[in-house]
């Protein structure tokens, strides 16, 4: 509009002076149409905007002036048969402010709003500003935000414009309505959307605030959950969001239709293409006969089976499913028809929105490139991979003809998110009691799409930093290559009677093989440095290295002379440390190379109802360093919802583990397995498994560990009832046995003591001394089961998940230390 005005303006001025130099005139406006009002304005110019004085011509001319937003009012009249335009000049904007905000920042504010400093107050566009203000908060869940305006008055025609802001309480979602549902509650399905309700815990939560973006991607979870559990037929009706003002917040109503659960009768692969046999692609099904239909499986058996057959030539070729329902037998006939597509190539992949991730992050998730042939399954399935990354706030890929008919150009539409996190947490464990820590990471560092994380713990027990670093596209293949460096410091001595201090670092890579099978190779060294405290306060190693003044038999004031000492009072009574402990003592290098293969097919990492995640681990340590041993373990979790029951969980679990030292190595008691609560719950960390009984005083921090272990595990969790489901509480029942043996050490330390092997054992609490002795006695060092029930408390709090679980132990062996309450928990915020 200024650019218009302007040209006008020079137009009538060359104009004026063209008829000056030529001796023309104008016609007779500068008589018959005077301007009134005008300070700043030019009366020529202002002239300029009507082209005569016939009403018509007069309407037009006030018309044009009133769209220039350069002036508040405008109208005209008659005198003496001249028209005269009487004008009110628009204001110049010295500032625009904002008050009274403080859940919206003042920036983002200003960079809504059109009004601007230096530029014309215009009425209308003030009230257009209001309405995208408000637009911003009620997206920001301050639906009852109120914004007035008013204007300051300065010298020389210029204002202050003051948005008035009133913020109101937070008005989120108060209630999710589900109408229609009969086979799964509305709790239900409440329960898979990520928009939550209004509680107690609103203060600290963003989950509840209404955006219509995310309840379309909720409704979208909703879908695609029925669909996997064979409801072919489900659809959303409709859905609506209301604001309620005397529920203070959103009420959302949902209306499906769920149809019948359908099973498969039938799969079958129909080739047009010549070399293809149907009969080779048949280890790439997903569903088989008899099956619940689930929409999952079909969506990655087309893209396994578009994959394969690009794999044989047919780069055009694509498999689309088929389904034939039977809705009285309630039974759907799948079939993969594989078909070649039309001849399109890729012309240009255009990358647009990204301002902070790379391109070549964002095109390395499409399987297929610039000049390529053109598969819609494989570019859905980029755009499914780019959304999983967490980089951007919203992806959309879109299609449009090229320059030829056998072209397509393929746009990729991002908006960056923050992907920086700095984080301070803290919590309480059993075994390290309080600690917090202090974090910085980054899931997209430089946009390069690389994840770093640096931390600093400190506690009560425990205290360490640590430091990572990850490339998922390692040499720009499709696995992942990174390194961790530690160095941490635990003083369980509730627990043990010794420290433990590790420095050293981990080289890892992970290659995925399918969508669930994953192999993790991995190479690490690190040094372990085993302490016993020796102090009044800790006297675990005063049998060997008196403290005078301290130790009995070493003083004259507060430790009684040796013929004072027995069989209750003596080195060992204040606790002392197991000879095998002492062997251990030192610093070892540990250099190491191992693997971990893992399957998983959750159906939500986060909280599982449904899937297997299992992982098989091995690690051989003798690649250099001090240690050598071959250490096995696997793991296996199988998660089912409990049928005709709601938000019913069952967990299975087996584990288990193996180790052997390689050639004449000595295991120390910190390379064997230490088990307690992850194997048995009602167990100390430690404490089952084989112990050192050898000082009745002394048995509970002197875990030696064993080679072996086993355990299985039985769980239902379920929620607490008459509570809100998004507040994250949930109860569990369990019930866990287990056993830990295989103690590999030596038994008999006269060597080590007295520099003569094989000596004859010198049993503790022998007169006249009533020392330690010089041999140990093993106890539960047999595959003896333990074994407990209990019940737990689950909370998945805005803070950090916290677990409380109370077991009642069933079965133990002799010198197993037990332990019936276990707390953990930990903090983000």
């Amino acid at each position: 509009m200024r650019s218009i005005e302007a040209f006008r303006n020079r137009s009538y001025l060359m104009a004026a002076v063209v008829s000056a130099v030529l001796g023309f005139s104008l016609p007779s406006l500068a008589q018959d149409i005077v301007v009134v009002g005008n300070a700043r304005g030019d009366s020529e110019v202002i002239r300029s905007y009507f082209s005569g004085t016939s009403p018509e011509d007069v309407e037009k001319g006030l018309e044009a002036l009133r769209n220039s937003g350069r002036f508040s009012n405008v109208t005209a009249t008659r005198e003496k048969g001249r028209v005269v335009i009487h004008v009110a000049e628009t204001n110049l904007i010295n500032r625009v402010v904002f008050e009274g905000n403080s859940k919206v920042k003042t920036d983002t504010l200003t960079s809504e709003v059109r009004t601007r400093a230096h530029g014309s107050f215009n009425q209308t566009v003030v009230q257009q500003d209001i309405a995208r203000l408000l637009e911003i908060y009620k997206r920001s869940g301050r639906a009852a935000a109120k914004i007035t305006y008013r204007t300051v008055q300065l010298p020389n025609g210029r204002i202050d414009v003051v948005f008035a802001v009133e913020e109101g309480d937070k008005t989120g979602v108060k209630d999710i309505k589900f109408v229609g549902n009969t086979v799964y509650s509305t709790g239900r399905l409440v329960d898979l959307m990520e928009t939550t309700e209004m509680n107690f815990l609103s203060f600290i939560k963003t989950s509840d605030v209404y955006d219509p973006d995310r309840i379309a991607s909720d409704l979208e979870l909703v879908r695609r959950f029925y669909l996997k559990n064979g409801y072919a037929d489900f659809h959303v009706v409709s859905s609506d969001a209301v604001f309620d003002p005397a529920q203070g917040g959103y009420v959302i109503t949902v209306v499906v239709e769920e149809g019948p659960q359908y099973r498969v009768s039938n799969v079958d692969i129909e080739s047009h293409l010549p070399d293809i046999d149907p009969a080779s692609l048949q280890p790439y099904l997903r569903l088989s006969p008899g099956d619940v239909y689930n929409g999952d499986a079909v969506e990655k058996t087309v893209e396994s089976l578009t994959r394969e057959i690009a794999k044989k030539g047919y780069a055009f070729s694509q498999a689309r499913p088929r389904g034939e329902r039977n809705p009285a037998a309630q039974t759907v006939a799948i079939r993969f028809v594989v078909d070649e597509g039309p001849r399109v190539y890729i012309e240009r992949i255009n990358i647009r929105g990204n301002t902070r991730t790379r391109d070549y992050v964002i095109r390395r998730e499409f399987e297929i490139g610039e000049g390529d042939a053109y598969n819609r399954v494989l570019v859905d399935r980029a755009e499914r991979r780019l959304n999983g990354l967490g980089f951007f706030k919203k992806v959309r890929v879109t299609n449009e003809p090229g320059s030829a008919a056998d072209r397509v150009i393929v746009n990729v539409d991002v908006e960056d998110q923050a992907t920086g996190n700095f984080g301070v947490s803290g919590g309480y464990s059993t075994t390290e009691g309080f600690i917090g820590e202090v974090s910085v990471s980054e899931s997209n560092f430089l946009g390069r799409g690389q994840a770093t994380r640096l931390s600093v713990q400190a506690g009560q027990r425990a205290r360490g930093v640590s430091f990572s670093f990850t490339e998922p596209y390692f040499l720009d293949q499709r696995f992942s290559a990174g390194f961790d460096l530690f160095a941490k410091k635990s003083d369980a001595y509730n627990y043990s009677y010794y420290s433990t201090t590790s420095i050293g670092g981990t080289l890892r890579f992970g290659i995925p093989i399918t969508e669930e099978i994953s192999l993790s190779p991995r190479y690490s060294i690190y040094t372990t440095t085993i302490s016993i405290p020796n102090d009044s306060n800790r006297p675990y190693n005063d049998c060997q290295v008196p403290l005078p003044g301290y130790t009995p038999g070493y003083g004259y004031i507060y430790a009684p002379t040796q013929a004072d000492l027995s069989i209750l009072y003596n080195c060992q009574s204040n606790g002392e440390a197991s000879l095998a402990i002492k062997e251990s003592v030192g610093t070892r290098l540990t250099s190491l190379v191992g693997y971990t293969l893992a399957y998983n097919s959750l159906d939500n990492f986060r909280n599982p109802k449904n899937g297997i995640h299992s992982q098989l681990s091995q690690d051989i340590a003798g690649l250099g360093g001090d240690s050598r041993y071959v250490r096995t373990t696997g793991d296996l979790r199988y998660f089912h919802e409990i049928p005709y029951v709601d938000d019913v969980v069952g967990i299975a679990r087996v584990q288990g583990g193996n180790m052997f030292a390689l050639g004449d190595y000595k295991m120390r008691v910190m390379d064997n397995f230490n088990l307690g609560p992850t194997l048995v719950r009602g167990f100390a960390p430690g404490g089952l498994g084989p112990r050192d009984i050898s000082n009745w005083t002394s048995s509970r921090g002197n875990s030696l560990g064993g080679s072996n272990y086993i355990g299985g595990s039985l769980e239902v969790q379920f929620p607490i009832w008459g509570l809100p489901k998004d507040i994250g509480l949930r109860g569990a029942l369990f019930a866990d046995a287990g056993t830990l043996w295989g103690y590999k050490g030596q038994t008999n330390f006269s060597s080590s003591l007295y520099g003569v092997a094989n000596l004859p054992c010198v049993y503790p609490y022998s007169a006249p001394t009533y020392g330690q002795g010089s041999c140990i006695v093993v106890s539960g060092d047999k595959a003896q089961i333990r074994s407990s029930v209990g019940a737990s408390a689950l909370w998945q709090s805005p803070l950090g998940p916290i677990r409380f679980d109370y077991a009642v132990v069933l079965s133990k062996a002799y010198g197993d230390v037990t332990q019936r309450f276990r707390f953990s928990g930990g903090t983000n915020f």
